[in-house]
């Protein structure tokens, strides 16, 4: 396919994508119909985008098209549904074919969930899957897939929980064969999703240069993810009903940064430094968990204190966490930061720690010969070259006529 018409049909799907999820968010709002899957949709259009973007400049790697085509056939999924909400259950009789469009929905969200959660780790981040050993999952995948849309296209039961829809081809008589292939093909779905992953990280251990710095987007795109989740789930346990809500919209949001993070990575991951990236994210996350420790335990501690010695609570518990979190927020920002560069980026540290240390000597050093020495060794302990060349400038030669000489040490074993 040539670049311009990828770029056309790309596009295309995107559009359709957008104006469907408008159609369901304009629904939603207007008949209060499950607001929660507005974040969901959110990720659906990240998808199309980012797969747009990725496929009109790279169309021959398989990532854009991945992303395009889940989106669409969520976004068809969740559209042809809530046209079948409104023909049947809001105002009965006023569309056509408003049974027909309820089918649609029943299977449509697996190639879905094919294209993100099993093809997308194979095939991420050049296109082609790690070796030739990995095509019999990917037919198997397939296969498996195709009957689970069999099996939920004619299963009888409700679509949806919200509206009193049944699948309009569903077969009564089938019920008990296909609710036994339902089980058996979840758990097959979920072996295949969990060999693509082993597949993701037997690629990054593999990695090199370019890749494994792409590599590192999506790694770092889902880490953040599976780390507010964690965040939240222990909000709702301290039953702090804000703080866990919050974290829940923010979580919704990464989840839609996932693509974006993928296209990066494709694209050119140079575009931001990930590791720095990183870097911040381990230090300004690991500070504010242990703020929200200190100052939630500080209002606790207090708060028994003031009881014990007055009889009640008082706001003096809340003022004086506050005031100490301002007081230690860089302290320990600067403590965190320095196990971070310990523990993660151990070459890095040494090397700042090198130059440091280069930099008070060479306030007080006066040997020349010294000094070059030291740099010398400076550079081949921050740098590793193979050659240092140093060139040196005489206070003899004339001002106007400097011709510095050169000197070459090599640091080659």
């Amino acid at each position: 396919m040539k670049r311009r018409t990828a770029a056309w049909l790309a596009w295309s799907l995107c559009a359709l994508t957008i104006a469907l999820v408008t159609f369901v968010v304009v629904f939603s709002v207007y008949y209060r119909d499950n607001l929660r899957d507005l974040a969901f949709l959110l990720a659906v259009v990240s998808n199309a985008l980012v797969g747009a973007v990725l496929t009109s400049h790279r169309p021959r790697n398989p990532v854009g098209w991945f992303f395009v085509f889940s989106a669409a056939s969520f976004a068809v999924s969740e559209a042809t549904f809530r046209y079948a909400v409104y023909g049947l259950i809001i105002d009965p009789g006023s569309l056509p074919l408003a049974q027909a469009m309820a089918w649609p929905a029943t299977w449509l969200w697996v190639p879905g969930v094919l294209l993100v959660l099993v093809f997308l780790p194979l095939y991420f981040p050049n296109g082609r899957l790690l070796s030739l050993r990995w095509r019999p999952v990917m037919w198997l995948a397939i296969f498996v897939s195709g009957a689970t849309v069999v099996i939920w296209a004619l299963l009888p039961g409700k679509v949806g929980d919200a509206w009193d829809i049944t699948n309009p081809l569903g077969l009564a008589a089938l019920r008990p064969a296909l609710g036994g292939l339902e089980v058996v093909m979840a758990v097959l779905f979920l072996g295949f999703i969990l060999s693509s992953v082993v597949s993701l990280v037997v690629r990054f251990r593999r990695s090199q240069g370019q890749e494994r710095q792409q590599m590192k987007w999506l790694t770092y795109a889902a880490a953040t993810v599976v780390g507010m989740v964690l965040l939240t789930t222990l909000l709702e346990a301290a039953d702090l009903v804000f703080l866990s809500e919050m974290a829940g919209l923010a979580t919704d949001l990464l989840i839609a940064g996932i693509p974006v993070g993928v296209g990066i990575a494709v694209l050119r991951y140079r575009l931001y430094d990930i590791d720095l990236l990183i870097n911040r994210t381990l230090v300004y996350g690991s500070l504010t968990v242990t703020l929200v420790a200190l100052y939630f335990g500080g209002i606790v501690v207090l708060q028994r204190v003031f009881i014990l010695l007055t009889g009640q609570q008082s706001t003096l518990a809340v003022v004086a966490s506050t005031l100490a979190i301002a007081a230690l927020f860089n302290p320990l920002r600067r403590r965190v930061q320095g196990f971070v560069d310990r523990r993660f980026y151990r070459r890095k540290y040494d090397a700042r720690k090198a130059l440091e240390a280069f930099s008070a000597k060479l306030r007080d050093e006066t040997d020349l010969e010294a000094l070059n020495n030291e740099l010398v060794g400076v550079v081949r302990e921050t740098m590793q070259p193979a050659h240092v060349p140093v060139w040196l400038r005489p206070d003899t030669v004339p001002k106007g006529n400097i011709q510095p000489s050169r000197m070459e040490v090599s640091l080659g074993k």
